[in-house]
């Protein structure tokens, strides 16, 4: 079955050296897809050629019908995809509302951009409470929901989210696992890319193992769960 975004046979090199190997997934509308790997596997790669910042040099990404491929950055971001980076990496001299807004720079109507920060500020009532604080004093946890929350501001139709564990305490990580759910579950859908692979089959409803720049498993938590080499990998 087609889904938002498909990916098929993808070959990205840095210099001469292929760094993907004929990567092809498959990320299904409204649903937690999430992509496992450890450090070195090509995941930051693959969101780098999803997002065309390193295009790859052979096979097709197709989000939402159309072949985004060989397409500008900033066309792919206007097309649906917003992208929660590695590290939040958050405005630290804007406030939280500011930080929001900006997320929303596709939009030119004020009553659309208030709306959506009501909703972001209901769907994170701490960052209510701080919303004229500047991000750069916030928590770790408070600025991975600013950054969740800017990304949701451009009303995407496909949230691509990195690494949203690192650096965060065991609490903090599992109360970010849970706002990914609840996201997922207004509709939203979500490409996961993780290390914590426990956190992330407990909410995911399919997956895919990168090693080596190549796809080396896929299927349900459970299946993957089961699979003996995804469990000697990572659950030790």
């Amino acid at each position: 079955m087609p889904g938002i975004l498909e990916i098929e046979g993808v070959y990205t090199a840095y210099d001469k050296a292929d760094v993907l190997q004929g990567v092809s997934l498959n990320v299904e509308t409204s649903r937690i897809t999430c992509l496992l790997g450890s450090n070195g596997s090509g995941k930051t790669t693959l969101v780098r050629s999803i997002l065309g910042l390193t295009p790859p040099r052979a096979g097709r990404i197709v989000f939402n019908g159309t072949d985004v491929t060989a397409m500008p950055t900033h066309r792919i971001i206007a097309a649906g995809i917003a992208c929660i980076p590695e590290g939040r990496k958050v405005f630290p001299k804007l406030t939280v509302e500011e930080n929001l807004r900006v997320g929303a720079y596709k939009e030119r109507s004020d009553k659309i951009i208030s709306a959506r920060i009501a909703e972001i500020l209901q769907i994170f009532p701490r960052l209510a409470e701080r919303r004229s604080q500047l991000a750069g004093t916030m928590s770790g946890g408070e600025q991975a929901m600013v950054s969740i929350g800017r990304g949701l501001m451009c009303a995407p139709k496909l949230l691509l989210i990195d690494e949203p564990s690192l650096g965060l305490s065991p609490r903090l990580v599992k109360e970010n696992f849970n706002i990914v759910r609840n996201i997922n579950e207004r509709g939203i859908t979500v490409l996961l890319v993780e290390q914590n692979v426990h956190q992330t089959l407990a909410i995911s409803h399919h997956g895919f193992v990168l090693s080596k720049g190549r796809v080396a498993a896929s299927g349900s938590p459970a299946e993957l769960a089961a699979r003996q080499d995804v469990r000697d990998a990572y659950f030790g």
